[in-house]
């Protein structure tokens, strides 16, 4: 070759015109011989390796490994190459010699020694066949080559369609690794099977048998069949291969043609199948065991990445769900928390690398990468690391990117500078501020992107000039700015002025500070400083005042409904000093408001003597406080007065109150009351009531509460039922009525009210003066949330009856 290339330099040097066919022909020799330099390296990697697997099995030395693996090839009738592939493949211990590797279970035993192990070699066009698929197997790079050469191979020799390869899942289950002959969308579909019985594949595994398919109709009722439509394989065959009793891999055979594969293609298949599984397990190796390794390759690149990186290949369920991810390839800085680096990580799972990842955006952003492909960028985050032996700070962000069917993570430190100007910006977008420089000498003005923002000014435009600044402001604040600027660029003098600008999304506050560099002279050379967006600040001050404006006058709505409801309470409800005597009767009358300075509520009584010495008792309690309230107690108070005055009867009269409540201004407006009519000749009580709760009659030292006659709350509906009860009292009797006020608590039943009141009456020693003052203290301890009033009528001893 050299004296060729040499005669053609000559020619060259001579000026004689070389021989374009001559230089064609050197070159396709030149290549020629580098190709097979190169199938002899990989082949000898090949060897060296299975040399290197018996070894390990057997402890003896190289030269013992390489005359096995001579023996079993010369025994098997197979090439050096189809053994070690094999070796490879199946790896178990020699028992003898001359023994063949068995690379199933479910195989065919073949025949050591003698004629049967000749009768079972395979004829010399096969053996052929196998060679160079064994070859073919050498320059394989990946489980898709593999699966290419496999179909390519038994395509011409068993009539095969498509190869499918799977691997068994360490979650069991089985995995998709290569194919041919098979379209994406189908491959897709079958990516992942979990562990079920009935599809072909998974049950070849787990019985370590062949599945020879070759009946389709009584195939399709037993299996889940592969395809779209499943009738375009009439027959297949599902062959498990890889090391021990436990195979971890199995090779499908798909054909179009409905027979039977016959004996011979049986066997043929087994052996192309056994040479593929120690291919397959020797792309499977570790990174970096061997130069030609993609891994090895992939880990060498990361070798010199700066930064920390890593390389991601999703674990995946038998369900197809990422449980985790394994590191392939890891650049030297990547570090775990025992101190791992670099290669040291490759095979851990990215759980072990990080074991909080999975509660970090992290875990989260490689799943949406991994399934959208659109890349994951973190917000900066602070880690502490160790730098010349002291612990700092640094800011980092992580990126995660699509590589392959994998991904590929990096950790991105921000120096210095970066950090700098990244919170700066911060400051300003969170601050809602922009910095601003000009320079008086040059002419020349610089914004931040906030400055524009602010002012609403276009960046395309560029910075306007100190002098033009006033110009952007509302008429009516350019003036105050510009004698500002004006002093700033006259005197030097700083300002901190603000004024308001109009922009496509309104008018907007703005505080403009700015402050000038003089040189030696005092005349100023420079001048920096910012504006503000106080929009937001300003809205909330003149919304303050406005509150401000509207308490007071509110404040004093409240004042004037006070001073209203004190004199209502005056002319409307005077409370009597000291005890009243009517009809033969001693009454003390108690008022309790619920609100502190507001002096008249809802509830009222009325005590007074009627014509013919008989007396009349109201007590009541209107549904809220405040001058409405007061308006519809005036209107009921005086109206029953009136009407039993006038000679209405008990019920009658309340029919007709609560006709006059139902057509108030307050639709809404309800009140209980009770009426009492005493005929002192009698010592006879008439009463009637309307939802209020019962008076409590003391007699010889007991109290207990009258029964209620019935009665509806006033203003609950048009057509009320009421009825009258009567009770004699005599001399000592003491009666107590009362508003809910008193009792009512929250959280407290009314009965458990109630007996509470008899109990704290019954209590009362009979000549306590005054009566009501007492009970008041016994019953109002903390807080009282309503209205309270109370009247307590005696019968003295020997009164007139």
């Amino acid at each position: 070759m050299l004296k060729s290339v040499t005669s053609v330099q000559d020619a060259s040097d001579s000026g004689a015109t070389p021989d374009l066919a001559a230089l064609t022909r050197i070159v396709a020799r030149q290549r020629a011989e580098l190709d097979r330099l190169h199938d002899l390296a990989a082949t000898t990697a090949v060897v060296e390796r299975a040399k290197g697997a018996l070894m390990a099995l057997t402890g003896g030395s190289p030269e013992a490994a390489y005359d096995e693996l001579v023996s079993r090839a010369k025994s098997g009738g197979r090439t050096l190459l189809e053994e070690c592939w094999l070796t490879l493949g199946s790896l178990p211990p020699p028992s003898r010699p001359s023994a063949v590797p068995r690379t199933q279970p479910s195989r065919p035993p073949a025949a050591a020694t003698g004629d049967s192990a000749r009768r079972d070699m395979p004829g010399a066009q096969e053996a052929d066949a196998l060679a160079r698929l064994g070859r073919a197997l050498v320059l394989v790079r990946s489980r898709q080559d593999l699966a290419a050469a496999l179909l390519e191979h038994l395509r011409h020799d068993v009539g095969a369609e498509a190869v499918m390869i799977f691997s068994r899942l360490p979650v069991d289950g089985i995995e998709l690794i290569g194919y041919a002959g098979v379209d994406e969308t189908l491959a897709a579909q079958w990516r992942h099977v979990p562990p079920l019985r009935g599809v072909a594949p998974y049950d070849a595994l787990v019985t370590g048998e062949a599945a020879w398919l070759e009946d389709f109709t009584a195939a399709e009722k037993r299996f889940r069949l592969i395809g779209n439509p499943p009738q375009r394989w009439r027959s297949r065959a599902w062959l498990p291969a890889g090391s021990g009793e436990r195979p971890d891999i199995v090779i499908g055979v798909l054909r179009t043609r409905p027979e039977p594969f016959a004996p011979r293609a049986r066997e043929h298949i087994w052996a192309a199948v056994g040479l593929c599984a120690g291919r397959l397990h020797s792309l499977d190796s570790p990174a970096g065991e061997g130069s030609d390794d993609a891994a090895g390759l992939v880990q060498a690149v990361f070798d010199a990445l700066p930064g920390a990186a890593l390389l991601l290949t999703p674990v995946r369920s038998a369900g197809g769900a990422v449980q985790d991810f394994r590191i392939d390839a890891a650049s030297p800085q990547a570090v775990d928390a025992a101190g791992r680096t670099g290669r040291e990580l490759a095979g851990l799972r990215l759980r072990e690398y990080r074991p909080t990842v999975t509660d970090e955006p992290l875990w989260q952003g490689c799943l949406n990468t991994l399934a959208t492909g659109k890349p994951y960028e973190s917000e900066p985050f602070a880690q502490r690391q160790t730098v010349g032996g002291a612990a700092e700070l640094a800011t980092y962000v992580v990126r995660v990117v699509r590589f392959g069917e994998g991904l590929m993570t990096t950790w991105i430190r921000h120096d210095p500078s970066d950090r700098q100007e990244q919170r700066l910006a911060d400051v300003q977008r969170l601050g809602n501020l922009g910095w601003a420089t000009w320079n008086l000498l040059t002419h020349e003005a610089a914004w931040s992107a906030q400055a524009y923002a602010v002012l609403g000014q276009a960046p395309a435009d560029g910075p306007v000039r100190l002098a033009e600044l006033p110009g952007l402001a509302v008429p009516e604040d350019a003036p105050a700015l510009s004698g500002a600027v004006g002093r700033l660029l006259r005197e030097g003098r700083p300002f901190d002025m603000p004024f308001r600008v109009r922009t496509r999304h309104g008018t907007r506050h703005l505080r403009a500070v700015a402050e000038a560099v003089t040189d030696s002279g005092g005349t100023p050379i420079q001048v920096h400083g910012f504006v503000q967006d106080v929009t937001a600040q300003r809205s909330a001050e003149l919304a303050l005042v406005e509150s401000e404006r509207a308490i007071l006058s509110q404040q004093a709505l409240l004042q004037a409904e006070r001073t209203i409801a004190a004199r209502l309470q005056q002319a409307l409800l005077p409370l009597p000093k000291n005890p009243m005597l009517l009809a033969g009767l001693r009454i003390e009358v108690a008022y309790l408001p619920a609100q502190s300075g507001l002096n008249v509520g809802g509830d009222w009584f009325s005590a007074l003597e009627l014509a013919g010495g008989d007396a009349l008792f109201v007590l009541g309690d209107v549904a809220g406080h405040g001058i409405d309230a007061v308006a519809t107690m005036a209107q009921l108070r005086f109206a029953a007065k009136g009407m039993v005055s006038t000679g209405s009867s008990l019920t009658g009269a309340l029919e007709r109150l609560n006709s006059l409540l139902l057509h108030t201004h307050d639709t809404f407006g309800t009140a209980t009351m009770i009426l009492a009519r005493y005929h002192a000749g009698e010592r006879r009580l008439e009463w009637a009531q309307a939802g209020h709760p019962p008076p409590v009659l003391v007699r010889g030292g007991r109290a207990e509460l009258l029964p209620r006659p019935t009665g509806m709350l006033l203003g609950a509906c048009d057509t009320p039922h009421f009825e009258q009860a009567e009770t004699v009292l005599e001399a000592g009797d003491r009666l107590v009525l009362y508003t809910d006020g008193l009792v009512e608590r929250p959280g407290e039943s009314i009965d458990a009210s109630l007996t509470r009141l008899v109990k704290a009456v019954e209590a009362q020693t009979p000549d306590a003066q005054p009566a009501t003052t007492g009970l008041l203290d016994a019953l109002l301890r903390g807080e009282q949330r309503d209205d309270v009033c109370v009247l307590d009528i005696r019968v003295p001893d020997g009164g007139r009856g």
